[in-house]
């Protein structure tokens, strides 16, 4: 194919996942009572699932302080247009999640075709690992991350002479940007088999800096975690190291392939 056929290809594939996205972004907005109702705004009340299993395993364990109260706060809009521009940019946000293993097929579509028959095999169900990976993140985020940010930020005070009365769209921004950066973060392993293969990073690179990535998983879950106990920081960031080992362990494996190729 020349210059101009690759650029016509790539136009084709970028004008199907925009219309994808669209398609189910319109789909998300003609639904709004369960995008937000059900949905976005369901992390702030005491009913959503993660805060009653948390109060199950408080039983269990015999550590009250695990069962959370979510934090009680007001929502409110300060905007004319603010309640219709949230509308929008959540909706085109859920179309974004929910097309996104037709993205990324297309997009794999397009490059496979510049692949050897030993690259094509070897990637072989990567749209639905990549794709998997993404919707982990997101579920995730959206039952474990969310509801102790949501808790924590929307009850932290000052000073008790200051409420809390969150802005539609600093709760919907804070929400969403959270979900899809776990999204993007639980790619790491593809990213890593990408690195490794080009020569990039190593695993003992990887393993050289486990330390230091054990510290910062941790600083993260205590932060975003409102209680003080070790056992509600473990529940987020034991995923997110086990997350880097298998990465660590990707990327052994293929490091070893290629030393063995080389050896050959």
């Amino acid at each position: 194919m020349t210059f101009w056929e690759h650029l016509d290809e790539l136009r084709s594939t970028l004008i199907w996942s925009i219309v994808a996205i669209a398609v189910c972004g319109i789909v998300a907005f003609i639904f709004k009572e369960i995008l937000f109702d059900h949905i976005l705004l369901a992390p702030k009340e005491k009913s959503f699932v993660t805060y009653q299993l948390l109060c199950k395993l408080a039983e269990l364990v015999s550590m009250p302080s695990l069962c959370i109260d979510p934090s009680s706060f007001q929502i409110i809009n300060i905007n004319l247009a603010g309640q219709f521009m949230s509308h929008m940019t959540i909706s085109l946000v859920a179309g974004l999640v929910v097309a996104m293993p037709f993205v990324v097929w297309q997009f794999w579509r397009f490059i496979k075709p510049g692949l050897t028959d030993s690259e094509v095999k070897h990637t072989r169900g990567g749209v639905f690992i990549i794709s998997m990976l993404f919707l982990t993140g997101i579920l995730f985020s959206y039952f474990i991350v969310v509801p102790l940010m949501v808790n924590f930020l929307g009850g932290y005070q000052v000073s008790e002479t200051v409420t809390n009365q969150i802005a539609l769209s600093s709760y919907t921004g804070s929400v969403t940007l959270m979900t899809l950066l776990m999204g993007l973060l639980f790619e790491l392993p593809i990213v890593v088999i990408f690195l490794t293969k080009a020569g990039v990073i190593t695993p003992a690179y990887l393993k050289k800096y486990r330390k230091h990535t054990l510290i910062a998983i941790l600083i993260i879950a205590g932060v975003i975690t409102p209680s003080p106990d070790v056992f509600s920081q473990l529940i987020v960031a034991i995923p997110l190291y086990g997350l880097f080992e298998f990465s660590v362990n990707i990327s052994s494996r293929i490091y070893a392939r290629k030393q063995n190729s080389l050896a050959g």
